[in-house]
């Protein structure tokens, strides 16, 4: 099971990172025992993973490679030789 694939997060990745962050965020906001700053950070934690998520998902769709190397290509074919 890889995390990275071809320059993006793999699928089971962008979905767990949505599904868990709305579990988190729903779970933050619905805990009335918990201490506030405990739910602050839980439902910021949530919002990070589903916004993580979604870009994930959207970078995708568009084909573009986030989490890729090959701006080092780039930047060897522009070097002062």
């Amino acid at each position: 099971m890889k995390m990275i694939h071809d320059g993006n997060f793999s699928g089971w990745m962008r979905v767990t990172l949505l599904f868990g962050g709305i579990a988190i965020l729903v779970g933050g906001l619905a805990c009335e025992e918990v201490p506030s700053l405990v739910r602050i950070v839980a439902f910021c934690g949530g919002f990070t993973m589903i916004a993580l998520g979604g870009f994930c998902s959207r970078a995708h769709a568009l084909n573009v490679k986030p989490f890729d190397s090959s701006y080092k290509k780039a930047r060897k074919i522009y070097e002062d030789s």
